[in-house]
């Protein structure tokens, strides 16, 4: 991290760098493209993370009635994405969200489109179908913490709360969540350090397209130093900027969701 400091204040093609100072953090700011990668990922980071834990925590819960039967099959099925070969799990997604791919045919067959939605061509499509592909790749590892806290939780409270005439929509709102509080702060933090960082699924099912329409900070980086004309210095400033947006966002976290009294 410290080379990567010090090779933030230099500039130049590839191996030869002159020092410019901040030259290249003022810079970022008149960037389009960084603008416009800062802005994708920040998108993905507000409507997934929140739309992924609320699904795990509803999983956890639905998994931890005592009632459910084949649950280990269900627990395993929910996790399984999560350890899916990520070139295997792009593919499949490619192939589902492709012009004549499975959901164009499924929502055309229920007459909910006349026509196949451009997916992976049209600029919003395309950003939904990257926060699909990263939910259902993250749901169940987020799930298996909430699940795992679960089981711990006294069923007496539970108990207790329904002889009192709690509902279950209660029960979830006044027990579940703030007995899960720290695990909900742990996988928000991890989630959004996760989503700052995405590069695989972008990379792999749009290339960044079309245009930059998707294009996340960790690909701007990838392209600065691989794709483009090597520019190692301002690869590492933009590379300080996702360190920058991650310290930011988990004392936001913190702030929200930590304990008052710590």
């Amino acid at each position: 991290m410290v080379q990567a400091l010090i090779l933030s204040f230099q500039s130049g093609v590839g191996a030869n760098l002159t020092f410019t100072g901040i030259d290249n953090y003022t810079r970022l700011f008149k960037d389009p493209t960084f603008l416009t990668t800062v802005k994708n990922t920040v998108i993905y980071l507000i409507i997934q993370v929140p739309v992924m834990i609320l699904l795990a925590l509803f999983l956890s819960v639905l998994l931890n009635n005592k009632t459910l039967k084949f649950k280990g099959f269900f627990r395993t099925a929910i996790f399984l994405p999560c350890v899916t070969s990520l070139v295997a799990y792009s593919v499949i997604f490619k192939y589902l969200f492709g012009q004549d791919g499975m959901i164009n045919i499924m929502l055309m067959k229920v007459s909910l489109i006349s026509e196949p939605i451009q997916w992976l061509t049209d600029p919003f499509w395309a950003k939904i179908a990257i926060i699909v592909a990263i939910t259902w790749r993250w749901t169940g590892y987020n799930m298996i913490f909430y699940l795992s806290a679960l089981q711990n939780v006294d069923e007496s409270i539970y108990e207790a709360a329904r002889i009192d005439g709690a509902s279950a929509v209660q029960q979830f709102f006044k027990i579940t969540i703030p007995m899960l509080k720290p695990i909900i702060l742990f996988t928000s933090i991890t989630s959004t350090i996760g989503t700052l960082q995405l590069f695989d699924e972008v990379m792999n099912i749009t290339k960044g397209g079309p245009g930059n329409a998707t294009m996340t900070i960790s690909q701007y980086i990838y392209n600065l130093s691989f794709k483009y004309t090597p520019d190692f210095g301002y690869a590492a400033t933009v590379s300080y900027a996702i360190v920058i947006m991650i310290v930011i966002f988990s004392i936001i976290q913190f702030k929200v969701a930590g304990d008052k009294n710590e």
